[in-house]
């Protein structure tokens, strides 16, 4: 894919800082590979075994893991935060953030949606030389509409999920919403399935996306029947569309989704993977989760999406 340097990260020590956010990641993972380790060899927690098959011991790898890419929180918003107070976060926590703004249409209702060049450049400025990458979360099938293809061009990647869905009259519907459930029908929820497989599809094959954000997320109504919804042959539909268009996956450290079964067939399939929290300030960058799926995975860096990179296509 086509790297912009228009959209990278400005400044002349750009590789030095980098260098310099890997050692601290290396170091912060580290500390929490000691945790974890520890954790797994002694029986883990509620909530490390939501992390792990139903059979951890043999996921459980047999050399201590290192992971061997730096650490990027793809998912931050700047809502109610400055962005010097989210640099500054990143360098403490030795972990680089992609800051993404809603993007589209304003019938999106957000606290802030650019829908113009006018509103992209000043949003790519205001964020040019802090030491973050720049993208937007993309809402609805229309929103790259809203832009030229040179504006465009100048983001790291554009993020987007599958959470806003078509209601029965054909209008974007907020999956979280709790009018979510009579404006989209829930009641059959193998159908439901169906199509919410097709509208991921959808997504993956005909946005013009890089990552597929809060990855395997299901209405709250459904939530509870995960492992029964997300059979092997949905998620290997999602996972070989997202595998064939080079769209990478989501890793949701506060949702602590996809869970591992879903992630073990994605990587089969070829998908590249990031790291995210769809996090505000000060809960950015706590990527606990990400790395536990990561060692159980062994994760390497061939696996993962790298910001400013891989561009899935000139837009």
């Amino acid at each position: 894919m086509a790297h912009h340097n228009s959209g990278s990260v400005a400044g002349d020590n750009k590789t030095g800082r980098d260098n310099k956010l890997g050692r601290c990641a290396r170091r912060a993972f580290s500390r929490r590979a000691f945790f974890l380790l520890g954790a797994a060899a002694g029986g883990c927690g509620a909530a490390g075994r939501s992390a792990w098959s139903a059979s951890p011991a043999e996921d459980t790898p047999t050399k201590p893991y290192r992971p061997d890419f730096p650490l990027i929180d793809c998912h931050v918003h700047l809502d109610g935060s400055t962005i010097e107070q989210v640099a500054a976060l990143s360098q403490k926590l030795g972990v680089r953030f992609g800051i993404v703004e809603h993007a589209g249409t304003k019938e999106n209702q957000y606290p802030k949606v650019l829908s113009n060049d006018q509103e992209l450049r000043e949003y790519l400025s205001m964020l040019e030389g802090k030491g973050v990458y720049r993208a937007v979360q993309a809402e609805w099938i229309d929103w790259s509409s809203c832009f030229s293809s040179e504006m465009l061009a100048r983001l790291d990647y554009a993020l987007m999920d599958a959470m806003t869905f078509p209601g029965k009259d054909g209008r974007r519907v907020k999956l979280w919403e709790k009018q979510a459930p009579e404006r989209v029908d829930l009641s059959d929820p193998e159908r439901f399935m169906d199509r919410f497989v097709e509208w991921h599809v959808r997504l993956i094959s005909e946005q013009p996306i890089d990552l597929l954000g809060n990855t395997s997320w299901l209405p709250p109504p459904l939530a509870n029947r995960y492992e029964q919804l997300w059979t092997p042959e949905r998620v290997r539909r999602v996972a070989q569309t997202a595998a064939q268009y080079g769209v990478a996956m989501e890793i949701s450290a506060s949702y602590r989704l996809p869970k591992l079964f879903f992630l073990k067939i994605a990587k089969e399939c070829g998908v590249r993977f990031a790291f995210g929290t769809n996090g505000r300030y000060p809960n950015m960058g706590k990527l606990d989760y990400c790395l536990q799926v990561a060692e159980a995975l062994q994760l390497r860096q061939t696996d993962m999406f790298r910001p400013g990179q891989d561009r899935r296509k000139k837009l």
